[in-house]
């Protein structure tokens, strides 16, 4: 056989043999032969539960599949979470309430289990809105209910806003203390979300929105800049840093400056007073888009920094790219050059500043067909014995309908900062005014309030005026009804 030596076949057995009362005895002797095994510690009536009855069966067994059941929904929920607690089952757990309380952490997270013993519930008001009878009568007005229910309700807040270990215990917020806390986490959450719009999406005071910096990125990246040092200036407008001039084709400064018009318009809301009535910008103006107004801004500076033509000292442009306009650096050694409200002059050194300045504003006006609209010593520096003048975005041209007004103002600022640093040979602020437009406009014993009736008047008169080319005409009717006067 190719399987081996088959062994001897078993001896046949009939049916009769088998069901013998002698081979059943046989069986019998046999088995009492074996040792005895002891009683199991279970089968012990006083010590094990009774297991006679089935009932009690059914609900033993029952337990033990509810927590085998318990354990694969946590296995399930550690395998899908992780590190993270996003998914629950908690709702599909069958944790049994006479479950022994020697159970392991691991078994019964009470924390996480809708039927927490430590957490006082609020007592729900019944659908009729009282409950018992007579003088034990409770509405759903009740203080205690309606604090122990406001406690309950602090369970609803933001998760980031931390409640403590109040709502284990029996507290009771009141309304009004209930609803100032709702109405601090609601402003909480407001803030948060706009400080976070306001660093994703608007340029912040020393800071850039990501879509600045990557233009910045790009400028250094095309060769125009060779790299950024940092910022150098902040204002209500623009963040000012200072760059190295790269190795581009076109000419390009040793050192550079990068002016950032702000994206936001918090702390400049009246910029469409300076640009929306200007002719050249007029027909593109949108206030309803606030990043093509800071772009026109842009582009309105850069205009108006022509002036360098008319030989006024002021930053040369570089390049303008959407919002960030690159100026010439005036300064030396990564120092810009100081305001002319931070340096110490001389009775000398504030005459030629006063002439100097007095004669800026005449050729700003007359040649150059502009008005500063913001001239004051903070926009004015004082570097190699002269003044340069910066921040002409807002600037406007004479027939604006506001560009006398705005005039008037920059020619109050002049004059009241040379008169309180003591120079003699300031002149007041209407003889300032009618020394830079060429108008003789009377003035009587300083009346300020007439003098701005007479602009104003002057204004309107001229609101359709026709541009031309070259300085401008005012003319102003006497009040004997003479003819007009001629500015030179």
């Amino acid at each position: 056989s190719p399987w081996g030596s088959v062994g001897p076949a078993a001896p046949a057995c009939s049916l009769t043999e088998v069901m013998s009362e002698q081979l059943a005895r046989q069986l019998d002797e046999e088995d009492q032969g074996f040792p005895a095994l002891p009683p199991s510690p279970a089968a012990d009536p006083e010590e094990g539960p009774d297991t006679d009855s089935d009932l009690m069966l059914a609900q033993m067994l029952q337990m033990q599949f509810d927590r085998e059941f318990d354990d694969q929904l946590r296995r399930e929920e550690r395998k899908l979470n992780g590190d993270s607690k996003s998914i629950s089952f908690e709702n599909y757990r069958k944790v049994h309430p006479y479950e022994d309380s020697d159970s392991s952490e691991d078994e019964v997270d009470w924390q996480d289990t809708r039927h927490d013993p430590y957490r006082a519930k609020p007592q729900a008001a019944p659908r009729r809105g009282f409950s018992g009878k007579g003088k034990n009568i409770t509405t759903k007005h009740d203080e205690d209910a309606c604090g122990r229910k406001n406690t309950a309700r602090m369970d609803n807040f933001a998760p980031e806003v931390h409640v403590g270990d109040g709502l284990g215990m029996d507290l009771k917020l009141s309304n009004q203390v209930f609803n100032s806390l709702k109405q601090h986490c609601y402003s909480e959450q407001r803030r948060s979300a706009r400080l976070h719009e306001k660093k994703e999406h608007s340029t912040a005071e020393q800071a850039v929105d990501p879509r600045t910096r990557l233009l910045m990125y790009k400028m250094v990246n095309s060769g125009v800049l060779e790299n950024i040092n940092g910022c150098i200036s902040t204002g209500k407008e623009s963040v000012v840093f200072h760059a190295d001039g790269g190795l581009e084709e076109q000419p390009v400064p040793e050192k550079v400056v990068l002016k950032v018009f702000k994206t936001t318009l918090n702390e400049f809301k009246n910029r469409d007073r300076y640009i929306k009535d200007d002719y050249r910008f007029k027909e593109r103006f949108s206030k309803l888009n606030p990043r093509k107004v800071i772009r026109l801004w842009a582009e309105k500076e850069m205009h108006n920094l022509a002036m360098k033509k008319a030989g006024i000292p002021c930053p040369d442009v570089v390049l303008l790219k959407k919002h960030i306009l690159v100026m010439s650096f005036i300064g030396k050694e990564h120092v810009p050059a100081p305001k002319l409200k931070d340096v110490a002059l001389g009775a000398e050194e504030a005459a030629e500043a006063y002439r100097q300045v007095l004669q800026l504003m005449q050729l700003l006006y007359q040649d150059c067909n502009l008005v500063h609209a913001d001239l004051s010593e903070y926009n004015m520096l004082w570097y190699q014995g002269k003044v340069w003048l910066i921040d002409v975005s807002q600037s406007v041209e004479p027939t604006h309908p506001h560009g006398l007004e705005f005039l008037f103002r920059d020619c109050r600022n002049v004059a009241t900062f040379f008169q309180k640093r003591g120079v003699s040979e300031a002149l007041s602020v209407y003889d300032l005014f009618n020394a830079v437009t060429g108008l003789n406009i009377p003035v009587s014993a300083d009346d300020d309030a007439r003098f701005l009736a007479e602009i104003v008047a002057m204004e309107k008169r001229n609101e359709d005026h026709v541009q031309k080319r070259g300085k401008k005409t005012f003319p102003v009717t006497l009040e004997d009804g003479g003819p007009p006067l001629d500015p030179d």
